[in-house]
């Protein structure tokens, strides 16, 4: 449902969902979308969003260097939020997350901001997620950083402990945590040619990440999503880990 449904009704959500353009737009980002609403609705959790009301972040622009093109967005979105009295917001983008949890605030628009691998965590230890091995039980599964939920916002420990129960070995990288390594895409570099250089930097990802001879790759951005997957592309081989969002890995594992 929508925030203008809900308020039709004279309802108010337990969150609200903020999609994100990624999650909105792009093929492989939807199935991300799609297994977050899944869990959501099995665990009852009433959330909304915001539809055709939701605009752009404003992060790629600010990371671009327009900042008066991010306030204008900025300040729409926080017009919308303001309007339905927005109190919680969950986001499967560490990009939407980063911008509203720590520079909407600067412009007015003070939320209560979590990434999904949080919200599931919180979910997991009120008792109200339980999740089980299934598919993923018994195998090795590594975990990439996303750079703004990371190094940007200390948030570690919520992705690995929902793989760790999943009674799957969690292996890491050799650069991970504080020390991981940027898939390529943030700072707006998602949407222009890289400069030159040796090698692209999803591939060196990519490559560290086929070393662990893991089964999966998970991660908790579609953009690191999108890098990695093209990474492992570029000198594909068969057995090559398959590269899955946290939300996708817990939506199979669901009880």
């Amino acid at each position: 449902p929508t925030m203008a449904e809900l308020l039709a009704q004279g309802k108010q959500p337990e969150v609200l969902f903020w999609v994100g353009c990624a999650g909105s737009f792009d093929d492989r980002a939807k199935k991300i979308t799609k297994a977050f609403v899944k869990i959501l609705n099995k665990v009852n959790i009433e959330f909304a969003v915001l539809g055709a009301e939701e605009s752009c972040s404003g992060d790629p622009a600010k990371r671009a260097g327009n900042e008066f093109l991010f306030q204008m967005q900025a300040m729409m979105n926080i017009q919308v939020l303001d309007g339905y009295e927005i109190k919680k917001i969950v986001t499967t983008c560490p990009h939407c997350f980063n911008t509203l949890k720590n520079e909407y605030p600067n412009l007015g628009g003070n939320y209560e901001v979590m990434h999904h691998t949080q919200f599931l965590k919180a979910l997991l230890n009120e008792g109200r997620l339980k999740v089980e091995g299934g598919k993923f039980k018994g195998k090795r599964i590594t975990y990439h950083d996303p750079c703004y939920l990371g190094r940007a916002n200390d948030v570690y420990e919520a992705p690995r402990s929902l793989i760790e129960k999943l009674d799957a070995e969690l292996v890491e990288m050799k650069r991970c945590k504080s020390k991981g390594l940027c898939c390529g895409a943030g700072g707006a570099q998602m949407f222009k040619e890289e400069e030159k250089g040796d090698k692209r930097i999803n591939t060196e990802r990519a490559e560290e990440a086929r070393a662990t001879a893991t089964d999966f790759v998970a991660s908790a951005c579609p953009f690191c999503n999108t890098m990695l997957s093209d990474g492992l592309k570029v000198a594909e081989n068969q057995n090559d880990p398959h590269v899955l969002d946290i939300a996708e890995i817990i939506a199979q594992a669901i009880k």
